[in-house]
């Protein structure tokens, strides 16, 4: 039985309406953890459907650590200006500032790595590698690549609160709880004395 405290805490959990927790438990019945993985599919399924949206509003936000000597500052755009001025909108991107600060991304999407990046961290791998199985090299070289690409691309980052989601995955979340397209657009880091 799908009570309201199942939907309470699945609700809770995602974000999303009480209608989709409702459906989504209904559809696993009634398991929880089985629900949550049905409403992070549709979340991305419902973010690919908006991608060629049109943006026209967002925001700025900014994260300055609590020494001062490093802060972030990200550009968060949506559709409306109703999405923007959100209180929760404005927690996401505060918090995926913080994020910028603590993990110290270099890239934003995965299409941002240009091959120069790829060729010079392979080369560094490969050295790694070397002394593996030859049979091995390859698949093991590729790890090492994907791990160390997840780490500097924002949108591939465990999330520094919620380690069980990506960025990526609370954008889309985002995107499904406010039905309208979300994106970074942009992100700096400062750090004192840093170049």
């Amino acid at each position: 039985m799908i009570t309201t405290e199942l939907i309470k805490e699945l609700r809770d959990k995602t974000g999303v309406s009480v209608m989709q927790c409702k459906k989504a438990l209904e559809s696993v019945g009634g398991n929880i953890d089985k629900a949550l993985i049905i409403l992070k599919k549709k979340g991305s399924e419902i973010a690919l459907k908006k991608s060629d949206r049109k943006i026209g509003a967002g925001l700025i936000s900014t994260y300055v650590h609590t020494n001062g000597t490093v802060g972030a500052m990200i550009e968060m755009v949506c559709e409306t200006d109703f999405v923007a001025r959100n209180q929760e909108f404005k927690n996401l991107a505060y918090d995926i500032a913080m994020q910028v600060v603590a993990m110290n991304p270099t890239f934003l999407n995965l299409e941002e790595i240009t091959e120069k990046d790829k060729k010079i961290a392979t080369e560094v791998f490969k050295e790694e590698v070397k002394d593996k199985p030859v049979e091995l090299q390859e698949k093991i070289l590729e790890g090492k690549l994907n791990s160390y690409f997840k780490d500097k691309v924002l949108l591939e980052q465990s999330f520094i609160k919620n380690p069980d989601s990506t960025i990526r995955t609370l954008i889309e979340s985002a995107t499904q709880k406010f039905g309208e397209k979300i994106e970074i657009t942009k992100f700096t880091r400062f750090s004192v004395l840093e170049k």
